[in-house]
């Protein structure tokens, strides 16, 4: 973009503006197969979604909810008078809510940003003289920084609009940036120098550009006329394996990782954990890319992500777990259950890859860490984690979402060695500890904990570990019901309301979520989430926070919360490991 010390709320109410009932955009003038080879990340927005796809989506039709109005309008204002989206504004016209709207139809159109790597360093020649030695010896050990930010957005329709928003936010610095006219790839272009940095711009036929080095600049013009050199991500391997995660939607996105010590070249090393050695320890290389998209379907409006790569054993995929088909959270679950949300990590693999990547960077680190924690658990530290499954799971089934009735679940196995772990973890903490058939039931002080002089505890929180899990909740009697529900409930089977949504799935899942948005009380939300925020305003640290809160309160004070049981039906999400990475998908519908 023409500056990059811009006006934050702006841009946060274009993005919101993607819900806007505008005309979408034709295709946009460079593809991301067309991009240079180097391009690391790219993000592509196809612009805002129209006709029968926009009426029958829930989201979308929820945000042209009539009934949002003034929830909508009252949004905007508070995003335009919060200081902190505005940063050295105070002299500044502010923007009006009028600018805003019409800003915000540059959504409409499509855009294309990303990042491209810092070209590979010049081949060392191959003359080995020693006039090429002492060359060697005085070349600078550091490069130059690099920047290779770039955006492209197709302007058709919208020029006019276009150069206002770019004046208008070039005439919020607060420092004037010097302004100067290139030629670049053969194209009139605007050179904007500031203390931060250079940004080039230029605005030609149905496209605008932008970015901060002059090399990328130019590439992305070239390819934008019809004139590439060099490779293009069409070729790149990584790219080609995530195609089908590219196709159609809103929004597409991708990150490529193959290249992970060309990624490092461009990061800043640091005294306490060198990043290229970390890096190459990690081995980051296991990963080829991140994609995924954004897609309507009807009613509901999907988003389905990949981490693409090698999954063999020693890789980053370790963190991850294979999966279960009938974790221990699920005996919580039953038909009244508003949100449920479990997920699984393969807690050793993520010691092993922690340990492999300190030890590739900074020797001694794993050792004194290990002999640290060792000390600090009492047993060895692949021994704690082995007292853990790595399924973690949280269950909700006050419609009101009352927190006190919330409860968060670890899975354990060998339950004497976990009972023994977690009373050495909080120690003076535990205010008592009972027996309650094959559970152990103890009460935590979160406030303090147990000296000679007496008992100085308070905030408490209760704890019961079976056999099979460790169980917190706000309440005891919370706790109770929960431990009474899974004992009449030994073989666990999901709700038909649910099981409906985990069948389309693989059987073996790391993870799964699950929200009923119609069992919520949607006004006992709002009033609940209005005293919360009250309660804020009133332990607010600075003027700034309590009047940021209490501007979020007066939002809050105008939904109407009938609107989101109206369009607003279920949130379910999942994730599973294979050969080929670890996938995501989830559906608001």
């Amino acid at each position: 973009m023409p500056t990059r010390k811009r006006p934050i709320a702006l841009f946060l109410v274009f993005a919101a503006a993607c819900f806007s009932p505008r005309p979408c955009a034709a295709q946009l003038a460079i593809e991301p197969a067309q991009l240079p080879g180097r391009t690391a990340f790219y993000l592509l927005w196809r612009g805002t979604p129209t006709g029968e796809a926009r009426r029958n989506n829930a989201l979308l039709a929820l945000w042209d909810d009539p009934d949002l109005a003034s929830a909508r309008a009252s949004f905007v204002e508070t995003l335009l008078s919060n200081p902190q989206n505005q940063p050295n504004q105070k002299d500044k016209p502010k923007i009006s809510r009028e600018e805003v709207a019409q800003y915000a139809t540059l959504l409409d159109n499509s855009f294309l940003l990303g990042y491209i790597q810092r070209p590979p360093s010049p081949a060392a020649g191959k003359d080995s003289s020693s006039k090429d030695s002492a060359a060697k010896e005085t070349a600078p050990k550091t490069a130059p920084s690099w920047n290779g930010g770039f955006f492209v957005y197709d302007r058709s329709g919208k020029e006019a609009l276009l150069s206002k928003a770019v004046l208008r936010m070039r005439g919020s610095e607060t420092d004037a940036p010097k302004l100067s006219q290139i030629t670049v790839a053969g194209v009139s272009a605007l050179k904007v120098e500031r203390k931060t940095g250079i940004t080039y711009w230029a605005e030609n036929g149905k496209y605008a550009a932008s970015a901060n080095e002059l090399s990328v600049f130019e590439e992305i013009l070239n390819r934008l006329n019809g004139k590439p050199a060099g490779d293009s991500l069409a070729q790149s391997e990584a790219f080609e394996e995530a195609k089908p995660l590219l196709a159609g939607g809103l929004l597409e996105f991708f990150v490529g990782i193959s290249n992970a010590t060309g990624l490092a070249v461009d990061l800043p090393n640091n005294s306490v954990v060198p990043v290229k050695p970390f890096l190459s320890a990690l081995k980051l290389e296991a990963i080829h890319s991140i994609a995924g998209h954004i897609a309507l379907d009807g009613s509901k409006m999907r988003m389905t992500a990949s981490l693409l790569g090698d999954t063999a054993l020693g890789g980053l995929f370790d963190l991850w777990a294979d999966g279960q088909s009938n974790p221990a959270s699920l005996s919580m679950v039953t038909s009244d259950t508003v949100y449920y949300n479990e997920s699984q990590f393969d807690l050793l693999g993520i010691y092993r890859t922690l340990k492999r990547a300190l030890g590739g960077s900074t020797p001694n680190a794993p050792n004194s860490l290990e002999t640290m924690a060792d000390t600090r658990l009492g047993m060895p530290l692949p021994d704690a984690l082995a007292t853990i499954t790595g399924e973690f799971a949280s269950v909700q089934n006050s419609p009101a979402l009352d927190t006190a009735q919330r409860i968060y679940l670890i899975g354990i196995r060998n339950k004497p060695e976990a009972l023994k772990l977690t009373r050495t973890i909080l120690g003076d903490r535990i205010s008592s500890e009972r027996n309650q058939g094959s559970a152990t039931l103890l009460k935590v002080s979160l406030g303090g904990g147990q000296s000679s002089a007496g008992v100085t505890q308070w905030n408490f929180y209760y704890l019961a570990m079976t056999p099979g899990f460790l169980l917190g909740a706000g309440k005891s009697e919370t706790l109770r019901g929960y431990l009474e529900q899974a004992a009449a409930n030994p073989s666990p089977t999901l709700p038909q309301n649910i099981s409906v949504f985990r069948r389309q799935y693989p059987e073996k899942l790391n993870g799964f979520s699950y929200f009923d948005f119609q069992k919520l009380d949607w006004p006992a939300v709002k009033a609940k989430w209005i005293a919360e925020s009250n309660k804020s305003v009133q332990t607010a640290k600075s003027n700034e926070a309590a009047e940021s809160n209490k501007k979020f309160t007066d939002w809050l004070s105008q939904v109407n919360p009938e609107v989101f049981a109206r369009h607003l039906h279920t949130l379910i999400g999942a994730s599973w490991k294979d050969a080929k990475g670890v996938h995501f998908d989830e559906w608001l519908d």
